[in-house]
C-alpha cells in the first residue's frame, strides 16, 4: 500500500528487516517485563505461574482484537496465508503441538522465553535455541525433511479454515476466544503497569501482519507476511548467519535481532544481566531432548507458541488454534507425568 502511495526509496527485502527489529526489541523489553511465557501460564501454580497465565490472556486478547480491527479496516490481509489453507494436515499439527508441549516442559520454557532470557545472558538458553535451530532447520530442509512431508501428506480436506467461517461470524468467535482467555486473566488481575505492558506486546502482532501482509507489500516484489513466530525465524537466522551472502536477512531474523536487542537493553535497565548456565550437567541430556522435540514440532506445526498460539490463533486459525491445543495439552499431560514419577525432575 504504501509503496502505491510514496516514493519509498527501499526495497522490501530491505524494509522487513527493519521493521521486525523494530518490533522485535519491543517485542523483547515487554516481554522480559511481564515475564511473558505460556510454559508458566500452562503449568504454574504459583505466584509466577498465576501472574504467568493473566500476562498470556492479556496479551491474547489485545492480539485477537487488534487482528479483528486491523482486518476490518483492510490492513491485515491473510487469506492466502498458509495458516489458512483448505487441506489441513492433521497429524501434523496434533503430533507437533504435542512434541512442541513436552520440549517445552522439558526445557523449562518456549522458545520466546529462551530468546529473550538469552539476551539477558542466560547461556542455557543458547544451548537451547542452537539445538533448537539446527533441528528446524532439519526438518525444513534437511535430514528430517522426508519424514515431515509425510506427515504433513496425511490432510482433511475443510470447506472452512477459520471460526469467522462459522455462523455467528469472526466479530462473534473473537469474542468467544476473548471470553476464554479472560478466565485466565481473572484468576489474576496484574498490575496496572504489568497489564498496559502485556497489551502492548499483544497488539505487536497485528502490527506486525498488517506491516508485512498491506503496509509493507511491493506490488513487484511481493513477499510473504509475517508477524511474530520464532521457529522458521530462528532456522532462517542460523542459515543467514553461514551464508549470508548467498541469501538476505527477512523479517523474521531482523524480528529475533531485535527481540535479543530488547530484551538486553531491558535487562540493563532492570539490573538483570547475568550469566548463567546449568546448575548441573545431568541437566543437559533433558534440555537436548526438549529443543530437539520443540525444533521438529514447531515446523510440523509452522509455529510455535507465539507463532500459532498468539499470532495464528489471534486471527482465529483452525490450524493455529489446533496447534496451541495440542502444545497445552502435551505440556500439561508431560508436568503431571514428571510431578508423579519418583526421581525425575520438576517439570518448572
Amino acid at each position: 500500500m504504501l509503496f502505491d502511495l510514496y516514493d519509498i526509496p527501499f526495497e522490501t527485502k530491505v524494509l522487513y528487516p527493519l521493521f521486525g527489529g523494530v518490533l522485535g526489541v519491543l517485542f523483547g523489553a515487554l516481554a522480559l517485563f511481564t515475564q511473558f511465557c505460556l510454559h508458566q501460564a500452562v503449568v504454574g501454580n504459583n505466584a509466577e505461574g498465576i501472574t504467568a497465565k493473566s500476562v498470556w490472556a492479556t496479551a491474547f486478547i489485545a492480539a485477537v482484537l487488534g487482528s479483528l480491527a486491523l482486518e476490518y479496516a483492510g490492513f491485515i490481509a491473510l487469506s492466502e496465508h498458509r495458516l489458512f489453507a483448505p487441506d489441513l494436515p492433521v497429524l501434523a499439527l496434533v503430533l507437533g503441538g504435542g512434541l512442541f508441549g513436552i520440549g517445552m516442559i522439558l526445557t523449562r520454557g518456549c522458545v520466546s522465553r529462551a530468546t529473550v532470557l538469552l539476551g539477558t545472558g542466560n547461556l542455557r538458553s543458547l544451548f537451547v535455541l542452537l539445538i533448537f535451530a539446527i533441528t528446524a532447520h532439519a526438518t525444513l530442509k534437511g535430514v528430517l525433511a522426508p519424514l515431515r512431508v509425510m506427515i504433513g501428506a496425511i490432510e482433511v480436506d475443510l470447506s472452512l479454515t477459520s471460526l469467522g467461517d462459522l455462523p455467528g461470524g469472526p466479530i462473534f468467535w473473537a469474542l468467544m476466544l476473548c471470553g476464554a482467555a479472560s478466565f485466565w486473566l481473572i484468576s489474576n488481575f496484574p498490575s496496572k503497569s504489568v497489564f498496559v505492558a502485556a497489551i502492548g506486546l499483544g497488539l505487536l502482532v497485528p502490527i506486525g501482519w498488517a506491516g508485512t501482509s498491506v503496509l509493507l507489500i511491493d506490488p513487484f516484489d511481493p513477499l510473504p507476511a509475517q508477524s511474530f513466530a520464532f521457529t522458521l525465524p530462528w532456522s532462517e537466522l542460523l542459515f543467514w548467519t553461514i551464508a549470508s551472502s548467498a541469501i538476505t536477512a527477512g523479517f523474521g531474523p531482523g524480528m529475533v535481532a531485535g527481540v535479543l536487542l530488547g530484551s538486553f537493553l531491558a535487562a540493563g535497565v532492570m539490573g538483570q544481566i547475568q550469566l548463567r548456565g546449568f546448575d548441573k550437567t545431568s541437566d543437559m541430556p533433558r534440555y537436548l531432548l526438549g529443543s530437539v522435540l520443540m525444533g521438529f514440532g514447531g515446523v510440523l506445526t509452522g509455529g510455535c507458541s507465539v507463532g500459532a498460539g498468539l499470532s495464528g490463533a489471534s486471527n482465529l486459525s483452525i490450524a493455529a488454534l489446533l496447534a496451541l491445543a495440542a502444545m497445552i495439552f502435551g505440556a500439561r499431560v508431560t508436568a503431571k507425568l514428571l510431578e508423579r514419577t519418583p526421581g525425575l525432575p520438576a517439570p518448572a
